[in-house]
């Protein structure tokens, strides 16, 4: 059976290098005199670690001392999900000067009102009093005025609503752009499945319901190796292999099954009314699907390699807490790639 002890040790000797890289970053930060903010981090990490070459060229052109402001356009431009808070932030902060803005159009519109309307009741007054002594010379200025007034009062209601329309698009503009973020704020951006922050709310949603998450069963998997293929065959035929593997994670489950990717190479899967053998059952098809229809060669050579996995599988039943079931299931996980002869491990068995 999966240990946690056994987890651990299996964890660090598969990530060596995690301290190496955050120094890496640390220090290039420290030379460019860059905040240590977390999405700045976040940045340099997809730039230096995530090989993401057009962010780094990016960077680079930014000069040796960047400013934060576009430090933080090159984030929300590659979608890195450390800054769609700022866009949040920009987004209300832009409709708050829309409505502020809507306001003052509307108080300046009552302002010609009350004007017309003191003026309507000046000519009243003024007829009322001088019915017999006004000429008609007073009387016709008196309602070239009023005529004035009431031309300014059209004009100016005019002149708002074509203002408030734009306000209107403009807010309908900011809404879809929230949304938008909203929903990239979930959503990896090479595979297009839930990111961690997704899989996250789908497990809380799934402990939350009234007859509780017994039943369903959460599947790991991380590609083996995958940080030796990225380094021998290139960031972007591993970006490559990462959205065919998606692919065929969509195809071979049921469209109401959960899929998401954690991290680099890291997979997760929700199944809903399944015991240990039939997710044990699932597990396995997909390691067999996965090596059957993954063969990749190296560029310098004609030898043909397929791609393999480990698996970790645990069930809701016997975690409390959507955290204590990822723990769950990444021990299992763990024990897999430490036994490539038993890639599939399942918590407590």
């Amino acid at each position: 059976m999966p240990t946690a002890a056994n987890a651990l040790n299996a964890r660090e000797a598969a990530r060596p290098t995690a301290a190496t890289d955050i120094q890496k970053i640390a220090q290039h930060m420290m030379r460019l005199n860059v905040a240590g903010l977390p999405r700045n981090y976040e940045l340099f990490y997809e730039a230096l670690i995530g090989l993401n070459a057009g962010l780094a060229q990016d960077i680079a052109a930014l000069g040796p001392h960047p400013q934060q402001e576009a430090l933080d356009e090159l984030g929300l431009r590659y979608r890195l999900v450390g800054h769609y808070g700022l866009a949040g932030d920009r987004s209300r902060i832009e409709a708050s000067r829309i409505l502020k803005e809507t306001a003052e159009r509307l108080a300046e519109g009552r302002l010609h009102h009350r004007a017309f309307t003191r003026a309507c009741e000046t000519i009243l007054k003024s007829v009322s009093g001088q019915q017999d002594h006004q000429s008609l010379a007073d009387f016709m200025a008196e309602v070239e005025y009023l005529a004035s007034s009431l031309s300014a009062v059209l004009a100016a209601e005019q002149t708002i609503g074509t203002r408030l329309e734009e306000d209107i698009e403009r807010l309908t503009a900011l809404e879809r752009g929230i949304s938008a973020v909203q929903a990239a704020a979930v959503t990896d951006r090479i595979t297009g499945l839930p990111n961690r922050i997704g899989f996250n709310r789908a497990l809380d949603d799934l402990y939350g319901q009234e007859d509780g998450a017994a039943g369903n069963a959460l599947i790991m998997i991380d590609i083996d190796d995958f940080k030796g293929l990225t380094a021998r065959y290139g960031m972007q035929t591993g970006n490559r292999l990462l959205k065919k593997l998606a692919g065929l994670f969509r195809k071979t489950v049921k469209k109401n099954d959960f899929i998401a990717r954690l991290e680099a190479d890291e997979f997760a899967f929700l199944f809903a009314n399944v015991g240990m053998q039939d997710a044990l059952a699932i597990a396995e098809r997909l390691r067999g699907f996965v090596e059957d229809n993954l063969v990749f060669a190296a560029s310098d050579t004609s030898e043909a390699s397929c791609l393999t996995i480990s698996v970790g599988v645990a069930l809701s039943g016997d975690a409390a807490t959507p955290g204590q079931l990822q723990a769950n299931a990444r021990v299992a996980l763990l024990a897999a790639q430490s036994n490539p002869r038993q890639p599939v491990q399942a918590f407590g068995r």
